[in-house]
């Protein structure tokens, strides 16, 4: 199973961005795993406050126009939104200890844990420094 990173949803949504058809041909082949696919919860709410805000590259989108791309995506392509089950905290603190995580590299860890969780195999990101966790490879679809 594949995991959506926010980077790729958000290079998909702005058509304006340079890695627009690069983002949305990869987003387009998670869709199609027949082993399926899923989205963090927290990459959700990353998403929304990069694309409703105009400071970031390419156009700023409404509220109607994020949620809109997220339904659809989620919908059409019969993926998930991945939540926290209870204990979560707990053991993202210790993946973070163990791990020895410093600084942001914590929104990466929520993010990897979750989709592993929730049975993910790979998390495709844009993210060069992406903070993953055992047995959740780091796949950049953008690279060549």
């Amino acid at each position: 199973m594949i995991a959506l990173d926010t980077n790729l949803l958000v290079y998909t949504h702005r058509e304006n961005t340079p890695q627009h058809a690069a983002a949305r041909a990869a987003v387009i082949r998670a869709l199609e795993d027949p082993q399926g696919w899923g989205i963090s919860l927290p990459c959700i709410a990353e998403f929304w406050s990069i694309v409703t805000i105009p400071e970031a590259p390419g156009k700023k989108s409404t509220a109607a126009k994020a949620a809109a791309f997220i339904h659809y995506v989620v919908t059409e392509g019969h993926g998930h939104i991945w939540t926290p089950g209870p204990g979560f905290g707990e053991r993202l603190l210790r993946w973070a200890a163990s791990q020895k995580v410093r600084g942001k590299r914590i929104f990466d860890l929520q993010i990897a844990v979750l989709a592993y969780e929730h049975g993910a195999r790979e998390i495709w990101t844009h993210d060069k420094g992406f903070m993953s966790v055992p047995g959740l490879k780091v796949r950049d679809p953008l690279s060549s």
